[in-house]
């Protein structure tokens, strides 16, 4: 009998799958308020579940607030959250608050839910205009989509810290084993065909043979191209027809 694979092995869970999240900080939760409150910056923190720099926000009411540093964001520094808040970097108001062209990020798809878009590091959002007849917000995503959300989501102002992080490369695979052991993530990935057999169903052939699979296979062999009826590129001349034809 052979080894399991790694997609069962993942189904049935274990330690070498489970997200460490005793090593994570707390969620980044904004902290609505009625109105417009000071906080200061505390500290920064580097946090293995994101790529981005934290921020520990200490509010003027006691309250702290673990939310995702603005590019340029320094231990000392004060911002304001709320819905009057200023137009300036690291704050954090309503979308209904912020003017048409001003980029943010840690963006709410919905009211109240933490902030779900444009989190990763040097990643920002667009605003793109106010719909006065539907109330609602058309926002430009990192990825050119447009969505229109809810004038209540909150965002913060400027753009996520720690940008360029993927210009300078890992170089050393130590770097990308630890980087990888952050956070508990299964590395490395090994290619099917560069296995044995005995460890998986595409291994133990040369290269060039087909790697569909019956839909009526067994899980233990139901990797792959599942009940493909072809694979690969079309081969062979492809005739175009005039429209006058």
């Amino acid at each position: 009998m052979g080894t399991r694979l790694i997609p069962q092995r993942r189904g049935k869970g274990g330690p070498a799958f489970k997200t460490p999240s005793h090593r994570f900080y707390d969620a980044t939760q904004y902290v609505h308020v009625s109105g417009t409150m000071r906080g200061q910056v505390m500290r920064l923190l580097t946090d293995p579940a994101h790529s981005t720099v934290m921020a520990d926000i200490l509010l003027e009411n006691g309250k702290r607030m673990t939310y995702l540093a603005a590019e340029g964001l320094k231990a000392g520094d004060l911002i304001q959250v709320g819905t009057d808040a200023a137009l300036r970097s690291g704050n954090v108001m309503p979308l209904e608050k912020v003017p048409e062209g001003v980029s943010v990020f840690n963006l709410e798809l919905r009211p109240g839910d933490g902030g779900r878009v444009s989190r990763a590091s040097g990643s920002s959002s667009l605003i793109v205009g106010h719909d006065e007849d539907t109330n609602q917000v058309s926002v430009r995503l990192s990825s050119k989509r447009v969505r229109t959300l809810s004038p209540e989501c909150w965002a913060t102002v400027g753009v996520a810290s720690g940008g360029g992080r993927l210009e300078k490369p890992l170089q050393k695979a130590g770097n990308s084993f630890y980087a990888m052991k952050s956070r508990n993530k299964y590395w490395p990935v090994v290619r099917g065909t560069a296995k044995s057999a005995y460890d998986h169903p595409h291994g133990g052939r040369s290269f060039g043979k087909s790697s569909s699979v019956s839909r009526n296979a067994p899980p233990g062999q139901k990797v792959g191209h599942i009940a493909s009826s072809r694979t690969g590129r079309r081969r062979g001349r492809v005739e175009i027809k005039n429209e006058g034809d």
